[in-house]
């Protein structure tokens, strides 16, 4: 901004200069009761959240543009900002403005961003919130990220090509980075996950940022042991994290006190594309949980029990011993119903005790929340005496001899009211018993009176005078008054101080009096400031042993998840897996989840998936659209991935295989932003494919080659599925209406046909939804377009123009690989010549070109006639009688009509006809 500061008020200098330090952030200026904005963000946060733009006189002939949020409410306009995609930085006031001399001092305390937000309506309640830094050198990259509202945090190094893939698992809601090139290798996904990128400058890197942060959350013992130093490239992301964290939260917090360094491959990789196709966690359309499968996986009773559930569906394991003993814990609890109720029943009652964590970490916890800790706290040793008493060995040897964290129970018990305010400085948070000071306080501030007329009494005693009194003004406040008579009488010692003189009576003060005066006009305020103090002193407390309850609040989280699973598999009739190194797939009787769970599980028809790497490695799947193809392919998927996170699975049987990845080509849609058509992002994800895939993967591929002509799309998917064969090996399913690609099972020992059975009895079709161990031998096309209320006049056309191309496609194949050897292709041996080919298909191009001509014709027919004749229907009442008058007549004309020899003019003029006819009575 081009500001002559020197004209500036010392306020709005002040705002500036504060403002110079936070360029990239909308700055919240707290003046009084409310959080101003100025010049270039008011104008933005006015617009954002749609409150008055006004003006402030700054020194300047022109007002400087304000608006402004009530300081009370301003969590909800901050989240606002920050869902917009906007950082923004707190300025409080530093000092009473009561008792400040001259400009009271403001600064920054917090900047909130996507990644660092501990406002609760921010965050999902089952969903971590995560801040992930990338430190890139070369072709190598150090990711580490946390989520600073549970202290969670997780390092790993992998090459620039797998980075997409681990921001996917991840999801982040904000990344920051050290290299500006890397924002733009992440645009996409950060433009389809609402990812806020933040590339931290080279300069502020190495001149602002060094590795003694490290030290400030960490011990030099621990950081010793998990090795940092001989990771630099995890040290370097992990020093720009904390150091960001720190810059943005302006403190160490002790909820971020361990680093869980993993390698990828411990966990299968999932590419962006099987993640979204697969609708693990969201669905492909809305993005919404409900229809995913952690949808239906997700009958977890906490919080914790939710995050880590969708992340064990984010990362399956690859380790067989990690998921069998997954498996066998769940299987404990699963064949447990009476432990399983129990534990479910306890579990309800704990609230989310990792995010309480973090908000006693960064000073935000209220009392309230305290009490949430400590009944939640109160059922963990119920949840021990279950697991002690059931018969889940496994599980219990996961517990432990647990913590039941008594002493903090204790400590909040005997502290914090059950009914606490909501605030921390208002009083009524500590319970009078805990503290003495506070207990006298409390009865001075309830009993004021009661203590004045004990006074009072006393002293007349004491006096021997009847007519004393004390009184109370603004001027002496608490007085004793005594008549002059009643002076004459009585007989008052030194320690009555005389004050004022009036006509009929003299009044005094004692030490004593004044001394219950300042503790009862003092008691409220001394009461909140007390309480406030203590209650910071506990929360210390608590602070200290932050460690042990996150301990804690891991084990409840995994043990809600053990049941979660035991449940849902009791409740959906799922099996345990048998888990193998022997690259065998086999299910029977194998259900999608998700689907199971919409149509019902009577309505949902079961099917066998047999696949091996030496016997059958490829299986085609044929059969008409609708039937039910890519719902089963997807389905192996799921079962498999089940199968890995440790789950239970839809079947009657399952031996799986551990499975390093699993690919899925299932659609794809225009990206008009990117100038990438269907087929370009069909063919981007083939390629990813078959230049990752390995023997132990599974691939899905779905219609691959539909997106450009017939031919190309059959020798694409033809070479597809010879190079898996022949090149990777790995379990694949490959659906496809290119009946071509059957032939290949005589080809190859390893390629088997399967397709959708299908009732058809020569009129009606019904899809059965069974895979059955043979090629489809229609495609049923016409029959589904049928369904779907094509005019009776195209499907019949259709049907004509099918038997036409069928005998033309039949003769042009035969011409394509009459005396092509397969071995001769592999080889590069045959030269083909394109004249002789486009000559023998020119007739059949003219033809095809021609029947969808004429399709489109007979459909801008069809729908002209269903306007007019719509039109007529409902026309006034005098219209349709005029209709019914000539009704005869308009008929005859359009039954006479020859539809199929008509061009679009020929069209036309028939219609201007019909409507000259409907015309006659008007």
């Amino acid at each position: 901004m081009n500001i002559d500061r020197k004209k500036l008020t010392p306020m709005m200098k002040q705002y500036l200069d504060t403002k110079d330090r936070y360029k990239d952030c909308i700055l919240f200026y707290r003046l009084g009761d409310f959080y101003e904005m100025f010049f270039e963000d008011a104008i933005i946060a006015s617009k954002t959240l749609e409150i008055a733009l006004t003006g402030k006189s700054c020194g300047l002939e022109e007002r400087a543009p304000m608006c402004g949020v009530p300081f009370h409410s301003a969590d909800s306009y901050i989240s606002k900002l920050v869902e917009n995609g906007y950082k923004v930085a707190i300025g409080e006031q530093l000092e009473d403005p009561a008792s400040a001399k001259g400009l009271v001092k403001r600064d920054v305390v917090r900047v909130v961003t996507p990644g660092t937000v501990l406002d609760g309506s921010l965050l999902e309640n089952k969903k971590n919130n995560y801040l992930m830094s990338v430190y890139r050198i070369d072709d190598k990259v150090g990711i580490s990220y946390v989520d600073i509202s549970t202290g969670e945090l997780e390092a790993t190094i992998t090459n620039i090509d797998k980075l997409i893939e681990e921001t996917a698992k991840i999801k982040p809601s904000e990344i920051i980075m050290n290299d500006s090139e890397l924002e733009n290798l992440l645009y996409n996904i950060a433009t389809i996950s609402n990812i806020y990128l933040n590339t931290i400058s080279e300069e502020k890197t190495h001149n602002e940022y060094d590795d003694s942060i490290l030290s400030k959350y960490f011990s030099e013992s621990y950081l010793e042991d998990i090795g940092i130093n001989k990771n630099f490239l995890i040290k370097s992301s992990l020093v720009l994290l904390m150091n960001y964290i720190f810059d943005t939260q302006k403190q160490i917090t002790s909820n971020i006190c361990s680093i869980n360094i993993y390698k990828s491959e411990e966990y299968m990789l999932l590419d962006m594309f099987t993640r979204t196709n697969l609708e693990l966690t969201q669905t492909i359309r809305g993005g919404k949980k409900r229809g995913s499968l952690l949808d239906v996986l997700d009958n977890t009773r906490t919080s914790m029990g939710g995050r880590l559930l969708r992340k064990y569906i984010e990362q399956p394991l690859v380790n067989i011993e990690k998921i069998k003993n997954r498996l066998d814990i769940i299987d404990e609890i699963y064949s447990d119903y009476g432990t399983r109720s129990d534990l479910s029943e306890s579990l309800k009652k704990i609230y989310d005790i990792e995010r309480i964590c973090g908000k006693i970490a960064f000073e935000k916890v209220t009392p309230k929340e305290l009490i949430n800790l400590k009944n939640s706290i109160a059922h963990l040793p119920d949840l021990k005496t279950i697991i002690y008493n059931s018969g889940c060995k496994k599980l219990l040897s996961y517990i432990g001899d647990m913590d039941t964290l008594s002493d903090i129970y204790t400590l909040i018990d005997s502290s914090i009211m059950e009914e606490p305010a909501i605030t921390i400085k208002d009083g009524n948070i500590i319970k009078s018993e805990y503290n003495q000071e506070l207990f006298d306080l409390r009865d001075i501030s309830q009993n004021g009176a009661k203590i004045i007329k004990d006074i009072e009494i006393r002293e007349r005693e004491k006096t021997g005078v009847k007519s004393l009194k004390i009184g109370f003004n603004k001027v002496f406040g608490y007085y004793i008054d005594i008549t002059k008579a009643g002076l004459a009488q009585g007989c008052i010692d030194d320690t009555y101080i005389r004050k004022q003189t009036l006509s009929n009576s003299e009044r005094f003060i004692t030490p004593e009096l004044k001394e219950i005066e300042e503790k009862i006009l003092n008691a409220e305020d001394k009461i909140k400031a007390l309480e406030y103090k203590i209650f910071t002193d506990i929360r210390n407390q608590i602070y200290n042993n932050i460690n042990r309850i996150q301990s804690i609040a891991q084990i409840v989280a995994t043990i809600d998840v053990y049941v979660s699973m035991a449940e849902t598999a009791s409740i959906n009739n799922y099996i345990k897996p048998n888990i193998n190194t022997d690259n065998k797939l086999e299910i029977k009787n194998g259900r999608h989840p998700v689907v199971e769970s919409i149509v019902g599980h009577e309505n949902f028809v079961p099917n066998d998936t047999y696949l091996n790497n030496n016997e059958n490695t490829i299986n085609i799947i044929t059969g008409p659209n609708m039937s039910g193809k890519s719902t089963y392919m997807r389905q192996t998927a799921v079962i498999v991935l089940m199968a890995h996170i440790g789950s239970f699975v839809p079947a009657e049987y399952a031996d799986i295989p551990i499975t390093d990845r699993i690919f899925t080509r299932v659609g794809a849609s225009d990206d008009l932003a990117q100038g990438q058509s269907t087929f370009m992002i069909e063919m981007n994800e083939v390629s990813l494919i078959l230049n990752n895939a390995t023997a132990d993967s599974l691939v899905i591929l779905d219609e691959v080659g539909r997106g450009t002509s017939t031919y190309d799309g059959i020798s694409l998917a033809w070479s597809i599925v010879e190079y898996i064969h022949e090149k990777i090996k790995c379990k694949t399913l490959f659906a496809t209406h290119y009946h071509e690609l059957t032939d290949l099972e005589d080809e190859f020992e390893s390629v088997k046909n399967y397709s959708i059975d299908v009732k058809d009895n020569g009129k009606d079709i019904v899809f059965l939804r069974k895979i059955v161990p043979h090629a489809a031998d229609k495609s049923y096309g016409i029959y589904v377009a049928k369904l779907a209320d094509i005019p009776e006049e195209v499907i019949k056309r259709s049907s004509e123009i099918l038997s036409d191309l069928e005998k033309n496609h039949v003769n042009n194949m035969k011409t394509l690989t009459s005396g092509v050897k397969k071995e001769d292709v592999n080889e590069n041996k045959i030269s083909i010549d394109e004249k002789s080919i486009n000559s023998n298909f020119d007739e059949y191009r003219k033809k095809y070109e021609q029947a969808k001509e004429n399709i489109k014709t007979l459909e801008a027919k069809n729908k002209k006639l269903k306007k007019e004749i719509i039109a007529l229907k409902e026309a006034p009442t005098e219209m349709q009688l005029s209709f019914a008058q000539i009704g005869n007549e308009l008929e005859d004309a359009v039954l006479s009509l020859d539809l199929m020899n008509m061009t679009p003019l020929d069209a036309m003029s028939s219609i201007l006809e019909l409507q000259k006819i409907a015309r006659k009575n008007k």
